[in-house]
């Protein structure tokens, strides 16, 4: 969920350093996918239905990148085939054909504040803490300024959700933009009294998706086809039961290595997701395509307005029509 920026030094240095696991036999050549972080409670799904497409012949490996623009790198240099991410401003400038396939989650973020402030307009003019320049975090916070008539103050960054409440919990802030599951930890908490959730406009617009080159579609048709069959799966039957994704998640793989205490809250982190609209059971589709015209226009990561701007040259919807009909 972060600007595109031309790094492709930093995205061959940083592949040494990016760790990755191969799995599954079934076609000669392996998909390779690019994460934008290490596995997370926020990938168990993804990994869930991962298995699901390995046991249904899909052949892949994962290679988790430290940064988000190096994993969009690496799919645009043709290192990766298929990346995690929101790269608008990539496809609109880069000459590759990328084009996105699957909405993985939306950008359901929550403006948390000390109790001094009681609205975004108490904002105006006020430091906050964001989760990286030209990230999602970033263009929340643009697009607040935009319909609210506010300017923030200095903006600082630091990455993940979790630390951005420990900068809360330690009076290094008094406000900051963080995600569905750290803000109702928070909220359930001994210090809930002191924080404040704002009132915040609804967001359908995409916060992680999958994207590739068409060509490369084009030319794994049945593979990109196994793929995201599993992804809807995997997504609608999450809606109609949360708790599924952690009875699926493979002890062995790389989200059942994670710590115990990571695990047993699984069911609740899910659950909670569903409940507040993470997810789109179809997979984004015409409907997220539209929301991320418009939000990522008035964002500043695409150029020109939504009227203006075609769906198809930033989603190829049919594998997704395919497994959704």
């Amino acid at each position: 969920m972060k600007r595109f920026v031309n790094r492709i030094a930093a995205a061959a240095l940083a592949l040494p350093l990016a760790v990755g696991i191969t799995t599954g036999a079934a076609h000669a050549e392996k998909i390779r996918i690019a994460l934008a972080e290490t596995p997370s409670d926020e990938l168990a799904a993804f990994f869930v239905a991962l298995d699901r497409a390995r046991a249904n012949g899909l052949d892949y490996e994962w290679t988790a990148f430290s940064d988000e623009e190096l994993a969009i790198q690496a799919v645009l240099s043709g290192q990766m085939d298929i990346g995690f991410g929101t790269p608008y401003s990539a496809m609109q400038r880069s000459k590759a054909p990328i084009r996105i396939i699957f909405q993985l989650s939306k950008l359901k973020f929550f403006p948390v504040t000390t109790t001094k402030y009681s609205t975004l307009e108490d904002l105006d003019g006020e430091p906050i803490l964001l989760h990286s320049r030209g990230g999602g975090t970033d263009s929340i916070a643009n697009v607040i300024e935009d319909r609210m008539g506010i300017t923030f103050g200095e903006r600082s960054y630091v990455p993940g959700s979790s630390n951005r409440v420990a900068a809360l919990l330690g009076g290094r802030a008094d406000a900051t933009i963080i995600d569905l599951s750290n803000k109702n930890k928070l909220m359930r908490s001994d210090a809930a009294s002191n924080f404040n959730v704002l009132e915040m406009f609804d967001v359908e617009a995409s916060d992680e998706a999958l994207f590739a080159n068409l060509d490369w579609i084009k030319e794994n048709e049945e593979d990109v086809a196994i793929f995201v069959d599993a992804l809807v799966s995997t997504w609608r039957d999450m809606h109609d039961d949360p708790t599924i994704i952690r009875r699926e998640t493979d002890p062995d793989g790389p989200i059942g290595q994670l710590p115990e205490e990571i695990l047993a809250e699984l069911d609740g982190f899910y659950s909670d997701a569903v409940e507040g609209g993470l997810y789109d059971p179809n997979g984004g589709g015409r409907k997220a395509a539209m929301a991320d015209m418009e939000w990522y226009s008035a964002a500043g990561q695409l150029d020109g307005s939504p009227d203006e701007l075609n769906i198809e040259d930033f989603w190829y919807l049919a594998p997704l029509d395919a497994a959704t009909n």
